[in-house]
């Protein structure tokens, strides 16, 4: 068969794609982390995996601080102990290393 006549391949299907990597299992903690992490970036406190250099952006940062402040709102009373001790503190730090950067 001629390469002309191969069915067209997704990018997982490529021969030179690497092989698809286990992800951890998605969880409310595992998701305020997240937000947690990108917010790190959008501060300017942690690498941008993109771009491999820090990049601050005071509004995405303020931002993604609202939504875990709304998810903090919205989810009082239905979170175990844990899940609702993390939320506070993240958000907390978050706010604290918000109003350092903004200085």
């Amino acid at each position: 068969m001629t390469q002309e006549q191969e069915p067209a391949r997704s990018p997982s299907q490529s021969p030179s794609a690497e092989p698809e990597q286990a992800l951890p299992e998605i969880d409310f903690g595992t998701f305020i982390l997240s937000l947690a992490s990108n917010t790190l970036v959008h501060l300017g406190m942690i690498v941008d995996p993109d771009t491999t250099a820090p990049a601050k952006d005071l509004a995405l940062a303020r931002q993604t601080i609202d939504i875990l402040g709304m998810l903090h709102d919205k989810t009082r009373g239905n979170l175990t102990d844990g899940e609702s001790q993390l939320l506070a503190s993240v958000l907390y730090d978050l706010r604290i290393k918000f109003v350092d950067a903004s200085k």
